[in-house]
C-alpha cells in the first residue's frame, strides 16, 4: 500500500513541477501577449464521458452491460445526476483563459444522440447553444463518438464517419467505434476535426496493439482524403486513443513529432508527448499513469515565430481541477469516476478531459460569444 501511494506521490510531484514549469512562462506571456494586442481565443476540447447511457433498453445494442442498466433501482435519478456532473465539466473546460466555454468538444462513450440532447438541456449547458454531430457506430458495447459545437463560431460544411474494420485471429469481425470527421469554418478559417475512440487494451497492450495501429492508419487515410481538396489542411486529431503518446500507433504510423523544431509541412505535432514525459496523465490504471486522451494537429496550426495572423495553437493541457480527482481512500489520486461496477459513486469520468487554445490576432476586441 505504501509503495502504491509512493508511486502516485512521485507522479503528482512530477505533475506539479511540470505544471509550474509550463505555467510560469505562459503567465508572463499572457500578461504581455493579451495586453499588448487583441487576440481572439477559441477552446477545442475532448472528453471521454464514461458510459453515458440512458435508462431505456435498446434491443439492438448490448446496453444491458452498461453500469446504469445494471442497477436494479434509481436509474432515472442517477441518469440526471450523471448528466449534471458531465455538463458541469464541459461548461468549465478552458474558461480559465478563454472566459467562455469551448467552441468545439469531441466526446466518447455516448450511447446515442438522445443522451447528448439531454446533456445539452442541463442547467449548465442549456444557454450555450451547442449543436450535435453524431452517428450510430457498430460498436458492440453501443458506444459512439460525437462532436458538440457552437454554430456562432464554427460552421460545419461536411461530416462523415469512417468504419474501422477489424478481425480477430479466428477471422471473426470485431465491431468497434467509427472515426468521425467534421470539416468546417472556425470563424473564417477551414479546419478539419477527427474524433477517435480507438480499440481498448483488452487482452493486454501487446496482443491488442495491432488494432490501434490500424486505427492510426485509418486516420492517415482520412487525412489523405482531406488533402484531395485542401492540400495543406489544418487537421485536429483528438480522442481516447488507448495508447500513450510514445506508442507505435502514434510514433510509427501517424509519425507524430514532439519537438516544434522538427515539424515540417504536413507533419503532425503532438504536444502531449512532452507532457506525458513530464508526468501529466488523463487516467490511472493499476497505479500506473497513462495519457490516452490526446489532442494533436498538423503543421499549419503550429507557429515557431509567434505569427498569429491565422489561428495557431497557444497552449494544450489536461483539465483536472481538484474535484475531478478522488481525494481519499483506495483510489486516492485517480480520476473521480462515475461508476464502481454497477454502483454510481457520484463522480465524473475515469478520464480527465484535454483541451487546447487556438488564438489569432484581430483588429477588434476579443469576442465573447
Amino acid at each position: 500500500m505504501k509503495c502504491r501511494f509512493f508511486k502516485l506521490g512521485i507522479y503528482k510531484y512530477k505533475q506539479m513541477k511540470y505544471i509550474f514549469k509550463i505555467l510560469l512562462p505562459f503567465l508572463l506571456i499572457s500578461s504581455t501577449l493579451f495586453a499588448q494586442e487583441n487576440f481572439q481565443i477559441r477552446t477545442i476540447a475532448f472528453y471521454n464521458l464514461e458510459n453515458l447511457f440512458d435508462t431505456v433498453n435498446d434491443t439492438l445494442k448490448n446496453d444491458e452491460a452498461s453500469p446504469i442498466m445494471g442497477m436494479k433501482e434509481g436509474r432515472e435519478e442517477v441518469y440526471q445526476k450523471k448528466l449534471a456532473n458531465m455538463s458541469k465539466v464541459l461548461s468549465e473546460i478552458g474558461t480559465n483563459e478563454a472566459k467562455i466555454s469551448a467552441t468545439i468538444i469531441g466526446v466518447a462513450e455516448v450511447e446515442n444522440r438522445k443522451v447528448l440532447e439531454d446533456l445539452l438541456q442541463t442547467d449548465n449547458l442549456k444557454n450555450e447553444q451547442y449543436e450535435i454531430i453524431h452517428y450510430d457506430s457498430p460498436d458492440l458495447r453501443g458506444i459512439d463518438v460525437a462532436l458538440l459545437y457552437k454554430p456562432s463560431n464554427f460552421r460545419p460544411t461536411h461530416h462523415e464517419v469512417f468504419e474501422l474494420k477489424l478481425w480477430d485471429e479466428n477471422g471473426m469481425r470485431i465491431y468497434t467505434r467509427d472515426q468521425l470527421l467534421v470539416s468546417g469554418y472556425l470563424d473564417d478559417e477551414l479546419i478539419h476535426v477527427i474524433v477517435n475512440h480507438w480499440p481498448s487494451r483488452r487482452g493486454g497492450e501487446a496482443k491488442s496493439r495491432s488494432k490501434r495501429e490500424k486505427a492510426a492508419y485509418l486516420n492517415t487515410r482520412i487525412i489523405e482524403k482531406i488533402k484531395l481538396t485542401d492540400p495543406n489542411p489544418k487537421v485536429i486529431i483528438m480522442g481516447d486513443l488507448n495508447d500513450d503518446p510514445h506508442n507505435a500507433s502514434l510514433k510509427k504510423v501517424l509519425k507524430t513529432k514532439s519537438k516544434k523544431a522538427n515539424v515540417k509541412e504536413g507533419d503532425i505535432y503532438n504536444p502531449m508527448e512532452d507532457m506525458f514525459r513530464r508526468g501529466q496523465n488523463t487516467l490511472v490504471y493499476r497505479d500506473n499513469i497513462n495519457l490516452f486522451d490526446q489532442i494533436m494537429f498538423t503543421s499549419p496550426l503550429l507557429t515557431t515565430k509567434k505569427d498569429y495572423s491565422t489561428y495557431k495553437m497557444y497552449k494544450t493541457n489536461v483539465f483536472n481541477p481538484q474535484y475531478l480527482t478522488t481525494q481519499t481512500g483506495k483510489y486516492k489520486g485517480y480520476p473521480h469516476r462515475s461508476f464502481a461496477g454497477n454502483n454510481f459513486i457520484n463522480g465524473y469520468s475515469d478520464h480527465y478531459p484535454v483541451y487546447m487554445y487556438l488564438i489569432k490576432e484581430t483588429n477588434t476586441p476579443q469576442l465573447k460569444n
